[in-house]
């Protein structure tokens, strides 16, 4: 596995981390301050910035103390190049099911998710 591919993936893996761990704090460690949320609600485009979303996480209870199951995976990893990644990720948070794009970059700092889109079933 390259070293690029190797990096990716292991912010990927910090990323299902926190979501399942409702953790905030890891969250933000890789997500570029100025990221944003996308996704489409009743047929509008909806937009949540990066520090209102961890606002959020730090509200809600964690899928990992609700005791609910976890299952997440990557996709698919596309590079154009060394320092851009675009990913498609699963994962949920029952009831929501979710599929994630993520566009990663290599910035000073190493890599960080630099936008998110992403669609939802609900499922009971």
């Amino acid at each position: 596995m390259s070293p690029i591919r190797s990096s990716v993936e292991a912010v990927v893996q910090s990323y299902f981390d926190g979501l399942y761990e409702g953790d905030a704090e890891k969250l933000g460690a890789i997500f570029h301050p100025s990221a944003d949320l996308r996704w489409v609600e009743k047929g509008e485009l909806q937009v949540l910035t990066v520090p209102d979303w961890l606002d959020r996480v730090r509200k809600r209870a964690s899928a990992k103390a609700e005791g609910k199951p976890r299952e997440d995976f990557i996709v698919t990893i596309d590079r154009s190049d060394d320092k851009t990644a675009f990913i498609k990720v699963r994962c949920q948070l029952p009831p929501r099911f979710f599929t994630d794009y993520l566009v990663a970059m290599k910035l000073a700092d190493g890599w960080q998710i630099v936008s998110k889109s992403y669609r939802y079933d609900l499922k009971e």
